[in-house]
């Protein structure tokens, strides 16, 4: 007498599959970093003059490394941003917030980075920001904790 087949057993396991990774910066992003840790935003000069946030290593348009620095203000315009209904564990705020593209006063470029403010109807492009820094800073974009609508 035959039996009635078995259904196969199935083994199941939770797994996230991550990459960590540790990089070393070299001497343009070391020295926007050193910036950040004493509470300036230092951008690249490219050979057309414009200011690069952050620098590059390599200007754009001949490939050769960057060498001039400037200092930026740490307050600019929104260029562009998106509104985080549900942010998720690595994000700077546990609540909804915006990521945005910010055009800092001196730049030629923009800055992504985090906005803090308390709904998606107080942002709009050209919307005024400043850097809101840590107070012990450590040499690394979290620096600035985010910008603010001033």
């Amino acid at each position: 007498m035959a039996s009635a087949p078995q259904s196969p057993v199935r083994l199941t396991a939770p797994h996230v599959l991550e990459y960590p990774y540790r990089r070393s910066v070299g001497p343009v992003l070391g020295r926007f970093f050193a910036g950040l840790r004493d509470g300036e935003i230092l951008a690249g000069r490219s050979s057309d003059g414009r200011l690069l946030v952050p620098p590059p290593e390599y200007d754009p348009a001949t490939g050769e490394p960057l060498i001039e620095f400037a200092r930026v203000a740490d307050a600019g315009s929104v260029v562009s941003w998106t509104w985080i209904t549900a942010p998720k564990r690595a994000h700077p705020f546990q609540r909804p917030f915006a990521w945005a593209l910010i055009k800092l006063d001196g730049a030629d470029s923009a800055l992504l980075h985090a906005i803090d403010v308390e709904s998606a109807s107080r942002l709009r492009t050209g919307l005024r920001v400043r850097a809101r820094w840590r107070r012990e800073r450590v040499g690394d974009i979290h620096d600035i904790e985010c910008f603010e609508p001033i």
